[in-house]
C-alpha cells in the first residue's frame, strides 16, 4: 500500500471556503480526500499557489494532512486565465519541497492547470502521476450560453497532452468516462471511474422548521441554490422558472460570484429577477462554510440544479443525503447522481418550462415529495468518503506498481 500521495491543487486552495471565487466542489473533494486518506494512515502533501499574503508557507490541518502554499508570481489572486504563465515557477517551487524530504508515491493533480504542473513534476521525479480534471473544456462548450467565451485553445490542448501522459485520468462518472472517450479520444485502458463521497455525519435529515428558524428563512415554498454565481450554473434558467410557476415559492441563492464575469452575472440575475416581478422572492446569501450547508438543504423543499455542465454535481448528492429531492438538468453526471423519478427530476438543459413545471409538480404533491425524499436518502448511500478511498487506493497500489492492477 502506499504511505505518501502529493495532490496538486494549483488553482484554488482546498481550505477556501467553496462558493466564493473558484472554490467549489474541487476544493470540498481534494479537503475531504485528504482527510480520508490521512485517516487511513496515508502521509498527504497538498500543493496549492499562495493567493494572498496572509496565507502560511504550511499548515497541519490534520495528522498526516499539510496544505503548502507554493510561491508563484505575486500573492493574489488571479483568473485561470492567467495561471499558466506561472505554471513553471508552481512546479519549481513543489519540486523544491517534495526533494527536501521524503517523495510521494503517487502525484494526483486536480483541474487542467495541475495536470500540467503534474505531467512536469512526473518528468522531473520519476513519479506516476494520476489526474481528475473535474471539469472537461470541450464539453462545458457544448452546452455554454451564447454570451460566454469558449474554452481557450491552450487549455483543451492542456487537457490532451494530461490524458496523453497521466498514468491514469479518473473519470467522477460513467458519463465523463465517455466524454473523454468521444472528445479527447482517451486510450479506455488509461482510465477509471471513481465518485466523489460524502459525509453522512453531516449531511443527514434535520427539522425543517428548526432549520429554518435557525436560518432566519421564511415560511412557505422554499427552493435553494448552492453554489458559484456564473452563467454556467444556469441561475438565470432558475429565476425564469420561479416566475412562471403556479406555487408561489422563495428562492435562495447560496454563493457568490465566480470568474472575471462573476459580478457581472450577479447584476444580471438580479435584473432579470426584477424584470420579471420575482426580484421580492429571490434571496442571495453569501457564501456559507461547507458543513453549514447542510442547515439550507434541511431547511428547504427542493434543490434546484440547472447547470448547462455539470461533471459531477456535488450538491445535488449532499442534498439528497439530507432528504432533499433535487430539480436538475439531464447533463454530464447529474443523471449518475439523481435517478430520474425516484431522487428527483431530470429536465433539459435550460428547458425554463419543464423546470417549472417540475418544480410546481414536486412542492404541490406531497405525496410524490415524501417519496422523492425517501428515494434521495436512498440515493446518497451509494456515495461515501470510504468508498472513494477504497477505489483510489486500488488505483494508486496499480500505478505505482505496490498492487495487482486497478482494472
Amino acid at each position: 500500500m502506499i504511505e505518501r500521495v502529493a495532490y496538486l491543487s494549483m488553482h484554488t486552495c482546498p481550505l477556501r471556503q467553496p462558493g466564493t471565487g473558484d472554490a467549489g466542489g474541487l476544493n470540498v473533494y481534494v479537503d475531504e480526500l485528504a482527510r480520508t486518506m490521512a485517516g487511513r494512515g496515508v502521509e498527504v502533501d497538498v500543493y496549492t499557489r499562495r493567493s494572498g499574503p496572509e496565507q502560511a508557507d504550511h499548515i497541519d490541518v490534520t495528522d498526516r494532512y499539510r496544505v503548502h502554499h507554493i510561491q508563484a508570481g505575486p500573492s493574489k489572486p488571479v483568473p485561470v486565465s492567467g495561471l499558466t504563465r506561472r505554471i513553471g515557477l508552481y512546479s519549481e517551487g513543489v519540486l523544491s519541497h517534495i526533494r527536501s524530504g521524503p517523495p510521494p508515491d503517487i502525484l494526483h493533480s486536480h483541474y487542467w492547470v495541475s495536470g500540467w504542473a503534474g505531467v512536469l513534476l512526473k518528468e522531473s521525479l520519476g513519479v506516476p502521476l494520476a489526474n481528475s480534471f473535474h471539469t472537461l473544456g470541450r464539453v462545458k462548450d457544448i452546452s455554454r450560453r451564447s454570451d460566454e467565451a469558449p474554452s481557450s485553445p491552450t487549455r483543451t490542448m492542456t487537457e490532451e497532452e494530461v490524458i496523453a501522459r497521466s498514468d491514469c485520468v479518473i473519470a467522477s462518472t460513467p458519463y465523463e468516462f465517455d466524454d473523454l472517450l468521444d472528445h479527447y479520444g482517451a486510450s479506455p485502458e488509461r482510465l477509471c471511474t471513481s465518485p466523489p463521497g460524502i459525509d453522512h455525519e453531516i449531511f443527514k435529515p434535520g427539522d425543517k422548521t428548526s432549520a429554518r428558524d435557525w436560518l432566519g428563512l421564511p415560511a412557505g415554498p422554499l427552493i435553494l441554490f448552492a453554489g458559484r454565481i456564473q452563467a454556467l450554473k444556469g441561475l438565470d434558467v432558475a429565476i425564469s422558472a420561479l416566475a412562471h410557476m403556479d406555487v408561489v415559492a422563495q428562492l435562495v441563492i447560496v454563493g457568490g460570484p465566480s470568474g472575471t464575469a462573476g459580478q457581472a452575472e450577479v447584476d444580471h440575475l438580479l435584473a432579470l429577477a426584477a424584470g420579471l416581478g420575482v426580484g421580492d422572492r429571490v434571496h442571495m446569501i453569501a457564501p456559507q462554510p461547507h458543513g453549514q450547508l447542510a442547515r439550507f438543504y434541511q431547511a428547504a423543499d427542493a434543490l434546484v440544479m440547472p447547470s448547462r455542465s455539470e461533471t459531477f454535481g456535488l450538491v445535488a448528492a449532499e442534498a439528497q443525503a439530507c432528504g432533499l429531492p433535487v430539480v436538475a438538468s439531464r447533463i454530464g453526471g447529474i443523471p449518475f447522481v439523481v435517478e430520474d423519478g425516484r431522487s428527483g427530476i431530470l429536465v433539459g438543459v435550460g428547458d425554463e418550462p419543464a423546470f417549472a413545471a417540475a418544480l410546481d409538480h414536486l412542492l404541490s404533491d406531497a405525496e410524490t415529495h415524501a417519496a422523492m425524499s425517501e428515494g434521495a436518502l436512498n440515493k446518497s448511500v451509494e456515495f461515501s468518503w470510504k468508498g472513494t478511498a477504497d477505489r483510489l487506493l486500488e488505483l494508486y497500489d496499480g500505478i505505482s506498481g505496490q498492487g495487482d492492477g486497478w482494472q
